[in-house]
């Protein structure tokens, strides 16, 4: 033992882990020993695809200033028009209004534990895995579980066509 398994988790981290544990996960999060603020580091990282990668992008609703949260197959590119169809017109969100919305950082973004419920999109792609990973609120951190936990970690997000369609 070298002393660094005992340093604590950080602030988003640990609001990951109590939502996580709220809702009876069982998967608590987990802190790499890289950066994995792409999909394609955390796939590397983890030796997954990168489509097990469920990424949370984050876009700004130009009507309320809220947060959307697109939860995305790390393979996929997300379809703004697809989303504003669903939600409103969107327009990107820049860093501060990441970490404002949420309280965490691009790169670290997690599906759940966010200051702010945002408008939530869990897009079908990721139901082609039986297992992914999602960002635990640090660039460093992630957690694993099913497709079908997002419903229920988000409090019912609705499943949708969201992704544009993949390259031939």
């Amino acid at each position: 033992m070298c002393g660094a398994e005992l340093k604590p988790l950080p602030d988003g981290v640990q609001r990951v882990a109590a939502a996580l544990q709220a809702k009876g996960h069982p998967h608590a999060p987990q802190m790499l020993g890289e950066s994995c603020r792409t999909a394609q580091e955390a796939a590397d990282t983890l030796g997954v695809a990168v489509g097990q990668i469920a990424k949370s992008i984050i876009f700004k609703r130009k009507s309320d200033n809220l947060a959307v949260l697109v939860i995305a197959s790390g393979d996929r590119r997300v379809d703004e028009k697809k989303v504003d169809a669903l939600v409103g017109k969107t327009g990107r969100a820049d860093a501060d209004f990441v970490r404002a919305s949420t309280g965490f950082a691009i790169g670290g973004v997690s599906p759940v534990g966010h200051l702010n419920p945002p408008v939530t999109l869990i897009d079908r792609d990721l139901f082609r895995f039986e297992e992914v990973w999602a960002a635990a609120g640090h660039p460093n951190g992630v957690f694993r579980l099913r497709p079908q936990d997002l419903e229920s970690l988000t409090g019912g997000a609705p499943v949708a066509d969201v992704a544009q369609a993949p390259a031939p």
